[in-house]
């Protein structure tokens, strides 16, 4: 394969790009070392070499940092490879050596998210913020089943803890309340239901 461009990507680094398709980010001290300029050929072995040994162990000690920081899904690991210009094939090599180790498991993510969400958000808010972060219908929806939705509830103890009283709240109370609520992922309708109904 032949290199096309390299481009800067911040003070340190450049970004690799191949007529093949194929692109990677090196330090300037790593594109010295393995004499890599553009419209230069690049060689398969070559390619290999630093895939093994540069880009495979970068790669794993981001994303083990990335862990390290808070739990994430494969999809967000494989984002944020991808955004550090990490090959696919290394990319996916990563995400399995993470699978090996159980160091990520989109199902236990999101049953960690539904323990310590479920009473805080909306069913649906869940649902959107696990179906955002990678996990598959199929998933949410196991993971939803039998958590019976409790909006109505959920609403009531939140307008009781702001002491609301239809009655006596001022508009503005009562749009910052509404606003706070929708916000949360509860329906309009169910927070106007539960409005109506506060006896606080």
């Amino acid at each position: 394969m032949q290199v096309t461009e390299i481009v800067p990507v911040g003070k340190r680094r450049s970004r690799v790009r191949t007529d093949e398709g194929v692109s990677f980010a090196l330090y300037g001290k790593e594109l010295s070392e393995y004499r890599i300029e553009a419209g230069k050929e690049l060689p398969d072995e070559l390619y290999e070499e630093i895939c093994e040994h540069i880009l495979w162990p970068r790669a794993r000690e981001r994303a083990m940092y990335l862990l390290g920081i808070r739990d994430r899904t494969e999809r967000e690991i494989r984002r944020k490879l991808a955004e550090g210009f990490y090959p696919p094939e290394i990319i996916r090599r990563t995400v399995d050596f993470l699978r090996e180790y159980g160091l990520t498991d989109d199902w236990e993510y999101g049953r960690r998210y539904v323990d310590i969400y479920e009473t805080r958000r909306s069913g649906k808010r869940i649902r959107q913020d696990l179906l955002r972060r990678g996990l598959t219908a199929e998933q949410v929806g196991n993971l939803m089943e039998g958590r019976e939705e409790k909006e109505t509830s959920q609403i009531t103890a939140f307008l009781q803890k702001q002491a609301f009283d239809l009655e006596t709240a001022p508009l503005e109370k009562r749009r910052k309340l509404m606003g706070s609520l929708l916000r949360k992922g509860y329906s309009y309708g169910a927070v106007m239901a539960a409005m109506n109904e506060a006896d606080c």
